[in-house]
């Protein structure tokens, strides 16, 4: 699909300043264009097409897709809270399904996400049983993040709290008590979003 030249340039744009957050204004003035409105209008055209993705929470958060334009249906595959191996992660397993998703509702690229079908009350009210949970593939830290992970050969998903040198695992229902991670704790992706299962 071509491009206008000011989408084009653009996307050049952004992807050079892929570490800074530019304002609309700021775009508008780099690329010599008339008016904000004329911005908003191609970045929405790029973000059509597939070339962008806008992160929901944050207007000035625009992520370059290093991929082909992304299609406007994404099939994730879906992963059950198995146990998983030595050192191994739930998405070792073969996933239990592949679920058709509007890519528009994911603030990141769609290869990057995986879906996980929740197991339990321990993390209700937010996310109950049966739930479709939607992630992001990451091995990143990030204190108090909500995050699918495993610990002691169990996939599970947590609340990750840094004490010292320890991690705490915390459950959003106050009934579950916190735990300490085991040795084998890693993080195998990021809480983005909860599809329920009730209507």
């Amino acid at each position: 699909m071509q491009l206008h030249q000011i989408q084009q340039q653009l996307l050049e744009l952004l992807t050079k300043n892929s570490d800074k957050l530019l304002t609309i204004r700021e775009m508008q003035q780099i690329l010599g264009i008339s008016s904000t409105s004329g911005v908003v209008r191609h970045l929405a055209q790029l973000e059509k097409k597939g070339y962008l993705k806008r992160n929901p929470y944050n207007p000035r958060d625009y992520k370059v897709l290093d991929q082909s334009p992304e299609k406007e249906i994404a099939w994730l595959n879906l992963y059950g809270l198995a146990q998983c191996g030595k050192n191994g992660t739930l998405l070792d397993n073969h996933p239990i399904d592949r679920i058709p998703i509007a890519t528009r509702l994911l603030s990141f690229p769609s290869f990057e996400a995986f879906l996980v079908k929740a197991k339990g009350d321990s993390m209700a009210p937010r996310i109950k049983e049966g739930d479709l949970v939607i992630a992001k593939r990451t091995d990143v830290f990030q204190n108090g993040m909500l995050a699918v992970c495993v610990s002691d050969g169990e996939a599970l998903i947590k609340r990750i709290q840094k004490d010292g040198n320890s991690i705490i695992l915390t459950s959003l229902n106050v009934e579950f008590p916190p735990f300490l991670a085991s040795d084998d704790f890693r993080i195998v992706g990021e809480v983005k979003g909860v599809i329920s299962r009730e209507i």
